[in-house]
């Protein structure tokens, strides 16, 4: 494949680079292709159970579609850290929460596992972030900051069971323009489980999609 296009590259591993390249394209479009997804954001955002004044890291956060609701959880009282490597979706992100005039966000620019991380965490989200899940310092430095205890809830898109398995090219090419690597993508949790004392998931979509949930 041609490294030079960033829309066709699959990487062995977590790639931030090609994710800053890849993400160039998406972020004047990408709220509105999202709205077909909010219902799963939504649903994986009440997993956290979050009550008011908890601090929650929104991991790879885009361009904030997320904070309305976690805020609206947390309260004025709480905290909200939202991490983003792409300077593209992160200055959407900023204009959101200026518009907004959230006072108790917080926005890191940076990849995950260089980022100074404020905590200690109540709660983290992933929603569908499979290069962080796949990538074994940013987990370490999210579950750093977190507090005993910490609730977490996941979703993003998996490879189906055997029955489904004539669907996964689809899943591949679906998932191909969100992240860098098809690395764990039969499993994407299996890093994040080391981190947490329980994790239970639900699949959706027949397989090829997943919402989980634990706690630290």
């Amino acid at each position: 494949m041609d490294r030079k296009d960033p829309a066709l590259v699959i990487s062995k591993r977590p790639d931030p680079e090609l994710a800053i390249a890849r993400y160039r394209r998406h972020a004047a479009g990408y709220d509105v292709s999202a709205r077909r997804s909010m219902p799963i954001r939504l649903r994986t955002i009440d997993r956290l159970a979050l009550r008011p004044g908890d601090t929650v890291l929104d991991v790879a956060c885009g361009t904030g579609l997320s904070f309305a609701p976690l805020l609206e959880r947390i309260g004025p009282d709480g905290r909200l850290i939202g991490i983003e490597v792409s300077p593209e979706m992160i200055a959407r992100a900023r204009q959101r929460r200026e518009q907004q005039d959230w006072r108790n966000v917080t926005l890191i620019e940076s990849a995950i596992e260089d980022a100074s991380i404020d905590g200690p965490l109540d709660a983290v989200l992933f929603h569908f972030t499979h290069d962080v899940l796949r990538s074994a310092a940013s987990l370490a430095r999210i579950f750093a900051a977190t507090r005993a205890g910490a609730r977490v809830a996941v979703a993003g898109m998996k490879l189906g069971p055997w029955w489904a398995a004539p669907l996964n090219p689809l899943v591949r090419r679906r998932a191909r323009p969100y992240m860098t690597t098809f690395d764990g993508l039969d499993r994407p949790w299996s890093l994040l489980e080391r981190h947490l004392l329980d994790f239970e998931w639900e699949s959706r979509n027949f397989g090829s999609g997943y919402i989980g949930w634990g706690r630290t």
